[in-house]
């Protein structure tokens, strides 16, 4: 069973098309990528919030959603921790586990730095040879380790710029299916950008009003062998937004929503002859296209491509956006109930479901848990849990300088 995973997470981690059929815009036409491990909520609050955070309040987990919400954090700094069971209806042993850290600087504290690590272990996998005879063991993990840096540009807006090393070894350079491997390195940037107005009016009411936007994993393509073809990384726009009401002195209720986009080309739809096979141009050798455009283009080409590229033109764009929603109520800042759900589209992935959790904040640290129920039979994300726990160092610096009796 695990070799069949493996096979298929490699599968689910390259570009390359390898069904070349001719397919209607109707069908199944999603977008793959090398490493999608990036793209995974890591932290428990926002997993329960529907993976929506781009412009949720800032605390330890920023660098992943938006790094720009750094320098707006009430704390001097703060470290998060969290581990995520994932994949446990295909095998048990898959996790992500994350660290995430920021610290802010300046005499305005209107600068901020941050750090995460996250590392994403797939378990052990036992390696065959083609006729079934064990050639050896290994277990396959992806990791990447960012900085940040956020500076505030007013009282109200900041920016950040991020970098971020990746490395991806799923076969530790066993041969798998006569080729050679090897592990997958890249370096990638975000740059991402926060607006904050604690003074908004909505219908006469005072609220928090937040809008963030977070362009991730700006960079090289990724190879698993010497000789193919790289696949492109993650590149993924995400903007948001977030309302909070403050209800009165002890309640407050937020509304989130996100908007998420991969910034990387659709793959086309491949003419073939009346029998079913694959037509190539008698010039350069390449299939021909019968719709779309060639996803085999530089990395800002892709980007910008990605807009206007899909085969069934407009309608197909917009169906590559997912949508994430989120609701958080906080009790006296020190218990929070959360509510979400993600959508994407049948013929790109279909990824659908709801997501419940809960926090509560002590005194030096806070606990947070999210729960994830699929909408759509046998998902492989259903029943995952994520657990996260956070320290707040102000807190600690108070509580050790506290007089004793």
């Amino acid at each position: 069973m695990k070799k069949i995973v493996l096979v298929a997470f490699i599968v689910y981690s390259a570009t390359q098309v390898n069904a070349q059929e001719k397919r209607s815009i109707l069908q199944l036409n999603t977008i793959t990528t090398a490493v999608p491990f990036l793209l995974i909520a890591p932290d428990s609050r926002h997993g329960a919030l529907g993976d929506a955070g781009v412009a949720s309040s800032p605390d330890a987990n920023s660098m992943h959603w938006n790094a720009a919400k750094m320098v707006f954090n009430e704390k001097e700094m703060g470290i998060s921790i969290s581990y995520s069971p994932w994949l446990r209806e295909l095998v048990k042993d898959i996790n992500l586990s994350y660290v995430g850290f920021y610290k802010k600087l300046g005499k305005n504290d209107d600068q901020a730095i941050g750090a995460s690590l996250r590392y994403f272990s797939l378990g052990d996998i036992k390696f065959t040879n083609e006729v079934g005879d064990p050639i050896g063991d290994f277990n396959p993990a992806e990791w990447a380790f960012d900085l940040g840096y956020s500076r505030k540009l007013g009282d109200r807006f900041s920016m950040a710029l991020s970098g971020r090393y990746i490395y991806s070894n799923l076969t530790g350079g066993i041969d798998v299916a006569g080729q050679n491997t090897k592990a997958g390195t890249s370096f990638a940037a975000d740059v991402s950008a926060f607006y904050t107005n604690p003074e908004a009016n909505l219908f006469g009411e005072d609220v928090i009003f937040n809008l963030g936007l977070n362009i991730s994993n700006i960079g090289a393509k990724i190879s698993y062998t010497d000789d193919a073809i790289k696949d492109y990384i993650p590149i993924n726009l995400k903007i948001g937004q977030a309302l909070t009401f403050e209800l009165d002195d002890y309640n407050s209720l937020t509304l989130l929503t996100d908007f998420n986009k991969l910034l990387v080309p659709t793959p086309p739809v491949y003419a073939t002859d009346d029998s079913g096979l694959p037509i190539f141009d008698p010039v350069t050798g390449e299939r021909e296209i019968e719709s779309g455009k060639d996803p085999d283009v530089p990395i800002v080409t892709g980007m910008f491509q990605s807009f206007g590229d899909a085969p069934g033109g407009f309608s197909e764009e917009l169906r590559e956006i997912n949508i994430s929603a989120g609701l958080e109520y906080w009790y006296n800042k020190q218990f929070a109930a959360r509510f979400g759900y993600f959508h994407e589209h049948a013929t790109k992935g279909n990824r659908k479901f709801f997501t419940v959790g809960a926090g509560l904040k002590l005194s030096v640290f806070s606990i947070d848990f999210s729960y994830l129920f699929s909408t759509v039979a046998r998902n492989p994300l259903a029943n995952t849990l994520r657990f996260s726990l956070k320290f707040d160092f102000d807190d600690f610096k108070k509580q050790n300088n506290q007089p004793t009796n």
